[in-house]
């Protein structure tokens, strides 16, 4: 018998967090709320049936899943890419351009979209959002880089600036660039970006302009629907409405990159899961 590790991650873009308390609202939301907005037997297609989950969802939903980030000191990374780096950037691009190609991405997008006037469609929201997980990113990475993780301190974002770097046979990849000090100790860190090109606005389809984003909280939403167990969509009353439903989140569909890293998610959902479960049970009496 031969054991070995994995050749690889076992996911490269997406990972469930419960770094703070935020995960037991999301976990009720997905084992309790969920089933029971699945029974209000108003709902007849797919575009209301997402509109009631997403406006059902905690104020806190994006912090569940999150999307990994690569980071290296500044000075080491020099001008480019290492062949590593660039690989791990590569797949992170065809997996965040696989959620893209999604119907159900679509529909949330669209979803998104039909929530704000035309002239938000500058994605400024998630602008705001990149730029505040950005600094903290920052922080985290200097604190990991300098053996700083327990200092009572910690490290406070300067700023940060997006930088091309030249990758041969591949064209530019973007790379944020962060400074963090924390007293005198002062770092500098590259993040590596993985970026996908959208399509032209929803609500300017006439543009010729293609959109080039990074991670944004649609691709963390339909990434999460993704990964809920399959199980729970079975609460659906009309059948033809389960039907189409089942359909666009099957991973029968996913291409294989994608359906792994979904995959690992719902592994991870269950273990968030366990947990809430052991919440509900019996306290364990203490022995005296």
């Amino acid at each position: 018998m031969l054991i070995s590790r994995h050749t690889a991650a076992p996911s490269l873009l997406y990972t469930v967090s419960c770094r703070d308390e935020s995960w037991k609202s999301m976990a009720k939301y997905c084992m309790e709320d969920v089933p029971d907005l699945l029974k209000d037997e108003s709902v007849d297609n797919v575009p209301a049936l997402l509109s009631r989950l997403v406006k059902s969802l905690p104020a806190n939903a994006g912090n569940l899943i999150k999307w990994v980030i690569e980071v290296r000191r500044q000075e080491e990374g020099g001008s480019g890419l290492s062949k590593e780096e660039e690989e791990r950037l590569i797949l992170k691009e065809m997996i965040l351009q696989q959620v893209r190609d999604t119907e159900l991405f679509r529909l949330v997008r669209e979803l998104q979209f039909t929530k704000q006037p035309c002239c938000s469609c500058s994605y400024s929201s998630d602008d705001d959002s990149f730029t505040r997980t950005a600094a903290s990113v920052c922080c985290q990475g200097a604190a990991l880089l300098t053996g700083n993780l327990s200092s009572k301190d910690g490290f406070c974002c300067r700023e940060t600036c997006f930088k091309c770097v030249q990758v041969d046979g591949d064209g530019p990849k973007t790379v944020v660039t962060g400074t963090a000090v924390s007293g005198v100790n002062e770092q500098s860190v590259d993040m590596l970006l993985p970026i996908s090109t959208l399509e032209t606005s929803v609500c300017n389809s006439n543009s010729s302009n293609e959109v080039v984003k990074y991670p944004s909280r649609t691709d963390i939403l339909t990434v999460l629907l993704l990964a809920l167990h399959p199980s729970t969509w079975v609460g659906i009353k009309d059948e033809r409405l389960k039907a189409e439903f089942q359909s666009l989140i099957s991973t029968d569909i996913l291409h294989d990159d994608l359906k792994r890293e979904i995959l690992h998610l719902r592994r991870q959902l269950h273990y968030v899961r366990s947990c809430k479960e052991e919440e509900y049970g019996d306290p364990v009496p203490q022995s005296h």
